[in-house]
């Protein structure tokens, strides 16, 4: 089968690739590879575009979202060649799914609101998945999920019928009754009491996220960010004073942490 060099390729062309690739007399690692073995490079690029996405670089995006498209063409050629599926049927799958779930726009029904849309959206969707309990939709979502996303989406579908605090004073109060439990499963000393309210802990602090609008997976990752760039500030200032970090106390660590987020704030 030839392929034409071009200045420019489309979708086509990728699928044309990727068969190539995967055929006798193709590359031997592609050959090779099945759902399993390339599971975490999905991952990895869809991680990579979110942090193009972040750090608001166009240019690395268009080349990420490429990556994470080779990723989904991959797996599909893979059922396409045990006659399961192909990409073809990868997009009219989404298409007709989206024509469905947006009766507003190609049918009949009024949605005048970004909730209205929402509430539509999830209807849809349990009926079409034959889900009549919240139970059952909350069994749709995938434990494959980074932990903090998977417990929002839970607690907001509980949320819809009810249960849920009326306001943040019981999602604050919450929050400091796990951590009370949390200490007293330390001080018993059994390790699977601290692990379950631990857990219990933070999906209280989920919760509080909830009520005050911030999604925490992304809070979590800026207080991760800040924490990385305050600890290289600190290591370059015990650096310039000739301080050994491993022998000092964490008293004095401190000092020059409360100098990086004073000169932080002073610059912001």
């Amino acid at each position: 089968m030839a392929f034409v060099i071009k200045d420019r390729y489309d979708i086509n062309d990728l699928l044309l690739i990727m068969e190539l690739l995967r055929s006798p007399g193709g590359c031997p690692w592609d050959m090779e590879q099945d759902h399993h073995s390339i599971r975490a490079n999905l991952i990895e690029e869809t991680y990579e575009v979110l942090d193009a996405i972040d750090a608001n670089d166009t240019e690395n995006l268009r080349e990420e979202l490429g990556d994470l498209l080779l990723q989904i063409v991959f797996h599909s050629r893979m059922e396409e060649e045990i006659g399961s599926f192909d990409f073809g049927d990868v997009c009219n799958d989404v298409c007709q799914k989206l024509v469905h779930r947006h009766p507003h726009v190609f049918g009949s029904v009024s949605a005048e609101t970004t909730e209205q849309v929402l509430t539509n959206w999830d209807n849809i969707k349990a009926e079409t998945k034959g889900q009549k309990t919240v139970a059952e939709t909350m069994d749709s979502v995938p434990r494959s999920l980074p932990a903090l996303m998977r417990a929002v989406k839970l607690q907001k579908k509980a949320a819809k019928v009810g249960f849920d605090w009326p306001d943040i004073k019981g999602a604050a109060a919450k929050v400091a009754e796990e951590t009370s439990e949390v200490m007293d499963a330390y001080h018993s000393g059994m390790q699977a009491d601290i692990d379950d309210e631990l857990g219990d802990l933070l999906f209280a602090v989920v919760n509080l996220s909830r009520f005050v609008h911030t999604e925490p997976e992304e809070a979590l990752t800026r207080a991760s960010d800040k924490f990385a760039r305050r600890f290289a500030g600190v290591e370059r200032l015990a650096a310039e004073r000739g301080i050994d970090m491993a022998s000092s106390t964490i008293e004095e660590l401190d000092k020059l942490w409360d100098e990086i987020k004073i000169a932080e704030r002073e610059n912001d």
